[in-house]
This record gives C-alpha cells, sequence and structure tokens, in this order.
C-alpha cells in the first residue's frame, strides 16, 4: 500500500539533504516555530505537562506536513539581554529581548576566568530523549546547538567589544572561542548517539546584510576551525548537518562548501541573494533549504505570498535538493494566514 504523501517520512527530508533527485513532495522544513504560532494554528496554549508538551509539538508538525519535529535541550551559555521592551507583534509573546551590542560577561581575561562555563553534564536531554517513544512511524528529531560559535563570541563579548579584542587581544578571543567550541562538540557527541535524531542544525549567524559580522580572514582564524570539528563528528556519526546563517556569506561560501564540509545552507533574504539564484548556482555541491523571504510572509498578502511562494517552488523544486520554508525561521510577527497559505502552495504544486 503506497504510504500517505502528508504522513511523516524523514527519508523525504533525506533525499534532500543528499541531493538524491526529487523525493516524493516538496518536504517542508524550518529552524524553528515560534510558540505563538503554534498555538494560534492548534487553538490551544501550550502545554504546561512537559509529555502533553512534546504531544502537542508532534501534533502541530504532523497535521502541518512535516516530517520531523524540533527536539530541546537545556545547555547554553549564560548572558545578558540588554533591553526588554514590549513585543507589538499581533502574536506577542508579552516581553521581547534585544542583544546588548556593547558588552558582554566577558570584558577581559579576569572575567573569562569567572565565567560559569557550562558543562554538558549538567545539561537536560531528556526532552529529546522522550520524544523517541512518541514519534509517528516515519518521523525523526532535528535539533540545534545554542547559537554557534560566533553568535555566543557575540553575545559573551558584546559585538562592539569582540571587534576591539580581535585587534587588542585576539589570544582572549581565541580561547572564548575555544570554551564556546568544546561546548558545542560536547553537545553533538550527546545529540549524535540518538537514533532517532535524523540531523543536527549548525546554527550561526554569520553575517548582515553587505557582509559578514567579522572579516572573512577572521572566520576562517577563528570560527571555521570549530564549524569544521563538528560538521565532521556529525559525519563521523551518521548526522548531516544543516547550516542556519543570516547575513551575506558570498564571501566565505567556498569555505563553507569546500572546508567546513557543510551539507545544506538555510536562511535566505532577497535583498542579499534570493533563494533561487543560490540554488542555481550552489546546489551541484550542497542542498538548499527554505528561502520564502520573512520579508513578504510578513508583510505581504495572502494572495501575495500565495503567488511569490508559487514562483519560487516553480524555480527551486525541479531537480530536488531543496525543501520549502521560510527564509529564516516562522517568527509571532508572521500572520499566520501568511504562513498557512505557503505551505497550502506547497501541497498544491509541490508534488512531483
Amino acid at each position: 500500500m503506497a504510504r500517505d504523501l502528508w504522513e511523516p517520512d524523514f527519508e523525504r527530508m533525506m533525499t534532500v539533504l543528499r541531493r538524491e533527485g526529487e523525493p516524493d513532495r516538496v518536504p517542508f522544513f524550518e529552524l524553528f516555530h515560534d510558540g505563538q504560532i503554534y498555538e494560534s494554528v492548534l487553538g490551544r496554549p501550550i502545554p504546561q505537562d512537559p509529555d502533553e508538551s512534546r504531544k502537542y509539538r508532534i501534533e502541530f508538525m504532523t497535521q502541518l506536513g512535516y516530517d520531523y519535529v524540533n527536539g530541546l535541550h537545556t545547555f547554553g551559555f549564560p548572558d545578558v539581554q540588554a533591553l526588554i521592551a514590549d513585543d507589538t507583534a499581533v502574536q506577542s509573546r508579552g516581553k521581547r529581548g534585544w542583544q546588548d551590542e556593547h558588552t558582554g560577561p566577558i570584558q577581559d581575561w579576569e572575567s573569562f576566568e569567572k565565567y560559569p562555563w557550562p558543562r554538558v553534564e549538567d545539561a537536560g536531554f531528556e526532552d529529546i530523549e522522550k520524544l523517541a517513544a512518541m514519534l509517528p512511524g516515519g518521523m525523526k528529531v532535528t535539533t540545534m546547538l545554542p547559537g554557534g560559535v560566533l553568535e555566543n563570541l557575540c553575545r559573551l563579548l558584546g559585538y562592539e567589544t569582540l571587534c576591539f579584542k580581535l585587534i587588542d587581544d585576539p589570544q582572549l578571543v581565541q580561547a572564548v572561542v575555544d570554551k564556546i567550541g568544546e561546548g558545542e562538540l560536547s553537545v553533538y557527541r550527546v545529540l549524535c548517539e540518538y537514533d532517532h535524531v535524523g540531523a543536527v542544525w549548525l546554527n550561526d549567524d554569520l553575517g548582515f546584510k553587505t557582509q559578514t559580522m567579522i572579516s572573512p580572514d577572521q572566520l576562517r582564524e577563528f570560527v571555521f576551525p570549530w564549524h569544521k570539528r563538528l560538521v565532521e563528528y556529525a559525519h563521523e556519526h551518521g548526522k548531516l548537518v544543516v547550516l542556519h546563517a543570516c547575513g551575506n556569506v558570498r564571501e566565505v561560501m567556498e569555505d563553507l562548501i569546500e572546508d567546513v564540509g557543510i551539507d545544506a545552507k538555510h536562511s535566505f533574504e532577497d535583498a542579499i541573494q534570493p533563494v533561487a539564484e543560490f540554488k542555481r548556482q550552489y546546489s551541484d555541491r550542497i542542498a538548499v533549504c527554505g528561502g520564502i523571504d520573512v520579508h513578504i510572509l510578513a508583510g505581504g498578502t495572502e494572495d501575495e505570498v500565495r503567488t511569490y511562494t508559487r514562483e519560487v517552488i516553480e524555480q527551486c523544486a525541479p531537480g530536488g535538493a531543496w525543501c520549502l520554508g521560510s527564509g529564516n525561521s516562522v517568527a509571532n510577527y508572521i500572520p499566520v494566514r501568511n504562513f498557512l497559505a505557503m505551505l497550502e502552495v506547497g501541497r498544491e504544486i509541490g508534488v512531483y
């Protein structure tokens, strides 16, 4: 009996990530959905009970046609949010935090030594472990890091401080990077042991609209060696790695593909490079994930979202190596009707 196209089947996602041609339909894929999106779609709040919350997340993902559910863990690097303000999104979470770009908890060698570096032994992976027995047949788990090497470097020093320290004290920068990298590798060591984890994220925003956050040479010196170690470890343990990196990374794409060895790229913005153009340029070497521009999803009408999504699918679906999703994530300021319109177009024309 043929399998229902809309039942979970992570193998179609693997067909994309391995670039093995066209799957039975275009898979849907996101870094994450804000909790307010879950609640708007399902019409009820996220349960407080952990097991019920896991069932709730599986219900959401299954109902919408995803082949995976996001697994959660508690490992992270404590930092300080500089600004907490009212969240003005229609589906508000109440408050929203922003990063302090000027400073962070590590400013010198003394604060480096005093910083409470996390240990993986103290982190919780219960959510991922318990999902194993709850998954529908064919569904897998994906999971991410607590931000990547560069993201955490910016948080711990502050972006402004980082820029000075790269010149004034590169040894301190390297020491912080190594602590972050060691911590993230310890997380991968745990994640890669789970058979039901189908793929792992390497989520590390590397740039902004016009360039990388630090110079390409500095990325090659401080960040990419740890990215490479993470990817190599995942590959040695049978896991594929999807890079989520916001910003303009044109100058380092060859590094990410040829040296770091990523399997797929996620996060696209038309103002930097439309996903269809990226796919034409790189899909012979890596898979391509998402790309429906968040500006369209957040600010367009339903009809505009449908027209735009149809055009992207028609350009990106042929040949495979692509899955449908937003250019970044499904944030709570994206109207649910627009998010669902994107998926509905995928259902209408995304079947091969």
